[in-house]
């Protein structure tokens, strides 16, 4: 289902959690972006596009979790929350359970805070009371994470990870750096849960919009020999109809030049769509910038891999075609916010939080340099 459109009925394995066959296809044009192509919907494609919706092998805590509850796949999570989700508006409607989308949205209502508490750590008290209707169980990413409900509206909580427990605190100065830039972000504050930080915002996507991940948008095109990654992707925007991409994403590789970002990967940017009309808002706003500021090494300032279209960020900086919108003015003072977020943590001491800051600053100068010189 896409809300409350039937897409296309479909079996699934109760033993796997896997789809074997699709049966009456009744909306093509709201099926998930590439599963459907010119010659037809392909079952693999939906069957990859579904298992991909479940929590990721690599997520810290999960086979604990799993063992909690006694489930041994986590793709089999999905059909306990009917494979709802807080990114987009996809779910799975039991044949003849007349259950409307109004009902289960997790949106609009309620879900268990069961599972995210299990996924942290917690023993459940009692197997025969926990329920799985929750987000968590569609949640991606491999850090330990869960949504919470704060005053009516939806956050998602994320921790850290290794020696430094960084990524909580990168995500509030890769916010203070897209606020100073004039960027559209998500907003990222610090909260602490049983004395471990995490990282919190509230969701960016409605009841109305969805989150189109760009590997789904690379998936709607074969991709010629002769074209680079970067302009297959311009290319399926442009078809698409996806308004302003290229300045939006030139903005996106200028940050995660500045803070060093190594996993800027296909599912962690997209764009943003209307879910009733499936037309094209624009690029999504800057998320999960996480694993970056040398997160897991004591060498602040080395070189760092960068992703997707490089591997070295000083060649994929090169990529921005025009920076003449940066402003170098934005790092006055943040050399001092960094290292007052950063006293915060009880992993980093005042040497690295010393070094994270002027090797951030001085990024932030090289990118005006950069900009100078074309």
């Amino acid at each position: 289902m896409h809300k409350n459109i039937p897409v296309v009925d479909m079996e699934i394995l109760s033993d796997t959690g896997r789809i074997v066959k699709l049966l009456n296809l009744q909306a093509p044009e709201h099926l998930p972006l590439g599963v459907y192509t010119r010659d037809g919907m392909s079952r693999k494609a939906m069957d990859d596009w579904w298992s991909g919706r479940s929590i990721p092998a690599s997520r810290a805590g999960l086979e604990h979790a799993l063992q909690s509850i006694g489930i041994n796949s986590p793709a089999l999570l999905l059909e306990k929350c009917y494979g709802l989700s807080l990114s987009d508006q996809y779910w799975l409607c039991p044949k003849g359970a007349g259950i409307d989308w109004a009902d289960v949205n997790f949106f609009h209502n309620d879900f268990s805070k069961d599972m995210g508490e299990i996924l942290f750590g917690y023993e459940p008290a009692d197997l025969s009371c926990v329920s799985l209707m929750s987000p968590d169980n569609t949640s991606d990413g491999w850090l330990r994470k869960k949504w919470i409900i704060a005053n009516g509206k939806r956050f998602l909580m994320k921790g850290g990870s290794g020696v430094y427990q960084q990524e909580p605190f990168n995500e509030v100065i890769a916010t203070a750096v897209l606020e100073r830039l004039g960027i559209n972000h998500v907003h990222y504050s610090l909260t602490v849960e049983s004395n471990k930080p995490y990282c919190l915002c509230e969701n960016f996507i409605t009841p109305e919009t969805e989150l189109i991940t760009a590997w789904r948008v690379l998936q709607t095109q074969k991709r010629p020999n002769d074209r680079s990654l970067q302009d297959h992707f311009f290319a399926c925007c442009e078809t698409l109809g996806v308004p302003d991409v290229k300045d939006a994403l030139g903005k996106m590789l200028t940050v995660d030049y500045i803070i060093a970002n190594e996993d800027r990967h296909w599912n962690n940017f997209g764009v943003v769509r209307r879910a009733d009309t499936l037309d094209y808002l624009g690029f999504a706003p800057i998320y999960d910038s996480g694993t970056s500021l040398w997160y897991n090494t004591q060498r602040v300032g080395s070189r760092i891999e960068s992703k997707p279209f490089r591997k070295d960020h000083a060649e994929q900086i090169k990529l921005v075609g025009d920076l003449r919108w940066f402003n170098a003015n934005a790092s006055e003072g943040l050399e001092d916010e960094i290292q007052q977020i950063l006293t915060a943590s009880d992993e980093v001491d005042a040497m690295r939080r010393t070094a994270i800051a002027r090797a951030v600053t001085e990024r932030m100068k090289q990118v005006e340099r950069i900009r100078d010189d074309t």
